[in-house]
């Protein structure tokens, strides 16, 4: 079948609706040398601390790279997303057998009780979503009233540039461009508080000598802001 494209210089660029692009990603994801994963995992780490013991929900858990470890650490956690192929992934992880697995569009209501998780976490999923209010509703419902909501997402000056969620199809070559929008901080900022969270922190993070060293394909982008980093609480 015939894909919508565009063409640069690097060649043809095959644009796809959101969930296709994803579970075509899925077969190279974990495998590939991702700055923006690099970048981003250390800070969400950080930002949850001591999970032992805690209800989390993994909103758009992709190949369960997040969902994994929290199990691991003692967490019980619950996983969203609606790619069939990053969920295949998700379920051959290590500890796959104590995570919950739910299929969820996450442009509709989640399947979810309200006010049930300690955290909710939202990884480099949201610059996919056009209603950020709907979905940062959800997040302040299914979030305890003492707990906490960890987002990351690519930076909107990525885009900016030209640059979004990509990858290379190695059975085609092609560059794949799952569907993005182009979300700005702004959009995050305003979702939130209109949403009734309270900011608990914000960052924004540049692509440095630290990360190229772990990351050669960062290279390129040393000095480009790459992450940004959100941290809310129902008000």
């Amino acid at each position: 079948m015939e894909r919508p494209g565009i063409e640069d210089e690097k060649g043809p660029i095959d644009v796809l609706p959101t969930r296709e692009g994803y579970d075509q990603w899925s077969a190279v994801y974990d495998d590939e040398d991702n700055p923006l994963v690099a970048l981003e995992e250390p800070h969400v780490e950080r930002l949850l601390g001591n999970v032992h013991g805690l209800q989390i929900v993994d909103i758009g858990c992709g190949t369960g790279r997040h969902a994994a470890k929290l199990v691991h650490f003692g967490a019980q956690v619950t996983a969203l997303d609606f790619s069939d192929g990053m969920m295949s992934k998700a379920r051959c992880k290590p500890g796959a057998e104590r995570i919950r697995f739910v299929v969820q569009n996450l442009e509709r209501p989640l399947p979810l009780r309200t006010g049930a998780f300690d955290r909710v976490l939202c990884c480099l999923v949201l610059d996919h979503i056009a209603d950020l209010r709907g979905l940062f509703g959800e997040f302040e419902r299914i979030c305890r009233v003492d707990g906490f909501i960890v987002i990351s997402v690519m930076h909107p000056a990525l885009m900016l540039r030209g640059i979004q969620a990509r990858f290379i199809n190695p059975a085609t070559g092609r560059e794949v461009r799952p569907q993005s929008c182009p979300n700005q901080i702004a959009d995050y900022v305003t979702a939130a508080v209109q949403s009734g969270l309270s900011i608990d922190h914000i960052s924004e993070h540049a692509v440095d000598e630290n990360l190229v060293a772990r990351s050669a394909r960062a290279g390129k982008y040393l000095g480009w802001p790459m992450l940004l980093m959100m941290k809310c609480s129902p008000a």
